[in-house]
């Protein structure tokens, strides 16, 4: 039997124990939790029609070896299913199972792409343990981006930076929305709180690979109100000698009225990622807005990107301009975001990128 065989036989057993693992857990609650706990299912799902613009840049030159690129096509992207828990004020649960489409062959090695659900989120809350604090343990929420991604508010157009930037650039920086951990987060005074968490460093798509783990930190302080700057930084222990660290930078701003701005900045650092014998870094900034133009109806909403995979090469920078148009024509619950995706390269032999989504979002 195959290496590789070897490997799809075990990732298909790990999928079914998580799958028997959380519909255990699911089925326990549903019995034993009081008759007075606060139960709630919710799902959200969104999918794009996808339309190249432009026909000479890295994602939109038709490859000369396939006649059937695709330069239009509908696609899902996520479809969440979740269930929450609240069992009393200090204690609840949180279930999420997500769906993508996994790049897997059958046993008669034939392409298998199904939509195949996954588990995201598994965890328990318990507030107040330690005053003016929640403490979540088991799959959860990572910490490194989760504020962006709530001021950006349109997970459904795009990933924020950190989260989408091996996604754009093809390059890794060890960032993930969830991980296997303990992550407690509080208030030590009125503007200034806290996030820590302590993980497995390998998100939730993964078995954990060493004996390392990774720890972050964030803090949050509010001068005013609508006004946030936060410090995030992380560490994770790599080879015998390597480390890596990121270090990031958050301006949140919504006192506005309608309006919502937003900008990040981070920098990783690892003892691996090296050029010639010398370290490098990878970098990246996101600056983003979004005004509200018709209350429950219609948004606008822009972000422009710039990406640094390497900080000792030339030539190898990205920018990207998203735009467009969030709008709810029956109910908030159902809602068309046509939107479109500038990539500008700085590396003279590549041609711009110009995408069109139109994308659905639709949520219970």
């Amino acid at each position: 039997m195959s290496t590789k065989t070897i490997s799809l036989h075990r990732t298909r057993r790990l999928g079914r124990l998580t799958a028997w693992l959380a519909t255990g857990l699911l089925g326990f609650c549903l019995l034993f939790v009081p008759a007075s706990a606060q139960q709630k299912l919710s799902g959200t799902v969104f999918f794009d029609y996808t339309f190249y613009l432009s026909n000479n840049g890295p994602i939109t030159t038709p490859p000369p070896d396939n006649p059937n690129f695709k330069n239009n096509f509908l696609h899902f992207r996520r479809v969440y299913f979740r269930y929450d828990n609240k069992i009393n004020d200090n204690i609840s649960f949180r279930l999420t199972l997500d769906g993508d489409t996994l790049k897997a062959t059958d046993a008669a090695n034939k392409a298998d792409d199904k939509f195949r659900p996954y588990l995201k989120h598994m965890y328990v809350q318990i507030n107040n343990l330690i005053p003016d604090s929640d403490i979540k343990i088991g799959m959860a929420d990572t910490i490194t981006f989760k504020l962006a991604e709530d001021r950006w508010g349109y997970r459904s157009v795009a990933k924020t930076l950190l989260d989408g930037y091996k996604d754009i650039t093809g390059k890794d920086i060890d960032a993930t929305s969830a991980d296997l951990g303990i992550n407690i987060s509080g208030k030590i005074l009125r503007p200034l709180r806290y996030q820590v968490m302590l993980s497995s460093g390998e998100g939730y798509s993964k078995p954990e690979r060493d004996k390392h783990k990774k720890l972050s930190a964030n803090l949050q302080l509010i001068p005013l109100a609508g006004l946030s700057l936060v410090g995030y930084i992380d560490y994770e222990k790599q080879d015998v000698g390597a480390k890596a660290f990121t270090y990031k930078g958050d301006l949140l701003v919504d006192f506005i009225p309608n309006l919502t701005l937003g900008a990040e900045y981070f920098v990783y650092r690892n003892d691996k990622n090296l050029l010639d014998g010398e370290r490098y870094d990878r970098s990246g900034l996101s600056v983003f807005g979004r005004y509200n133009l018709i209350p429950e109806k219609l948004n606008l909403f822009a972000r422009f990107d710039h990406y640094e995979p390497n900080n000792l090469a030339t030539n190898d920078e990205i920018s990207l301009i998203i735009a467009g148009l969030d709008w709810a024509p029956l109910h908030s619950s159902l809602k068309l975001q046509p939107n479109i995706w500038v990539y500008d390269y700085k590396d003279p032999l590549k041609k711009n990128d110009l995408i069109l989504n139109l994308t659905f979002l639709m949520s219970f």
